[in-house]
């Protein structure tokens, strides 16, 4: 089932291949302790933000219909299957701004981007005790 947000009375529901993405909050610092304004950011070919929700994925045929018959010709309407995505809600990603696309919303700005233009997802293990990492 795709993932959701509620935006006042309204839910918004994210569709195929698209992730919905906060992007980074104004003024916020880089790693070497600096603040990028705004006009810097808007001229950066490669973006930064949270996943909100994430849709239900690629949609693929239905491999059990065994019936042998032509799409055109079946008596029932098929099952949609999907291919989930990689990315989960809270992971960071970095996206192609190009692919993106702005919404405004009542709580804010968002951006609509399809997983191909996903270039890197950065997640942080919730419990890494149970986990092998390498220390």
């Amino acid at each position: 089932m795709p993932d959701s947000i509620f935006i006042g009375q309204r839910q918004l529901i994210v569709t195929g291949d698209r992730i919905l993405v906060s992007p980074p909050a104004p003024g916020e610092r880089t790693d070497s302790g600096l603040y990028v304004p705004d006009s810097a950011v808007d001229k950066r070919k490669v973006m930064s933000g949270w996943v909100e929700a994430v849709g239900p994925g690629y949609p693929i045929p239905d491999i059990n219909n065994s019936s042998g018959n032509e799409p055109w010709e079946a008596t029932e309407s098929p099952s949609v299957r999907h291919y989930p995505l990689q990315v989960e809600k809270g992971d960071n990603v970095l996206y192609v701004k190009n692919a993106a696309y702005e919404i405004q919303l009542e709580t804010g700005k968002f951006y609509v981007v399809p997983f191909s233009a996903v270039l890197v997802i950065l997640r942080t293990p919730l419990d890494t005790e149970d986990k092998n990492l390498p220390s």
